[in-house]
C-alpha cells in the first residue's frame, strides 16, 4: 500500500514556474515507477511525466517537454514535477500516482496508487 500527497500548486502567470511535490508512505517506494498527470475541467485525465525506479528514466508528454522536469529523491520518498514557462493551457488539477511496473508508463490505468491532486492555475 502506498499514500501519496501533492502539494505546491497554486496560481501563478504565464511564463512563471511552479514546483509541485509527491510525498509517498508506505514500503518499497524506490521500486514503484511515479507519474503525473493532469485534469482540466471537462477534459480526461492526461499523462504529463513519468520516471522509472531510480530516476534514471524519465519521459514527457510532447506537450510539456522541455518546459517540465520530472525528478525523484527515493531518499525523502518524495517526486516534483518542476514546471516552467507555464501557459494557460497547463491549467488543471494535477495528480501523482505510482505504478510497480519497471517499464515506461504512461496509461493511467497501469498506476495502482493515486495522490488527492493539487491545483494549478495559470493566469494569462
Amino acid at each position: 500500500q502506498v499514500q501519496l500527497v501533492e502539494s505546491g500548486g497554486g496560481l501563478v502567470q504565464a511564463g512563471g514556474s511552479l514546483r509541485l511535490s509527491c510525498a509517498a508512505s508506505g514500503r518499497s517506494f524506490g521500486t514503484y515507477s511515479m507519474g503525473w498527470f493532469r485534469q482540466a475541467p471537462g477534459k480526461e485525465r492526461e499523462f504529463v511525466a513519468g520516471i522509472g525506479w531510480s530516476g534514471a528514466s524519465t519521459y514527457y508528454a510532447d506537450s510539456v517537454k522541455g518546459r517540465f522536469t520530472i525528478s525523484r529523491d527515493n531518499a525523502k520518498n518524495t517526486v516534483y514535477l518542476q514546471m516552467t514557462s507555464l501557459k494557460p493551457e497547463d491549467t488543471a488539477v494535477y495528480y501523482c500516482a505510482a505504478s510497480p511496473s519497471y517499464s515506461k508508463v504512461v496509461v493511467a490505468a497501469q498506476y495502482n496508487y493515486w495522490g488527492q491532486g493539487t491545483q494549478v492555475t495559470v493566469s494569462s
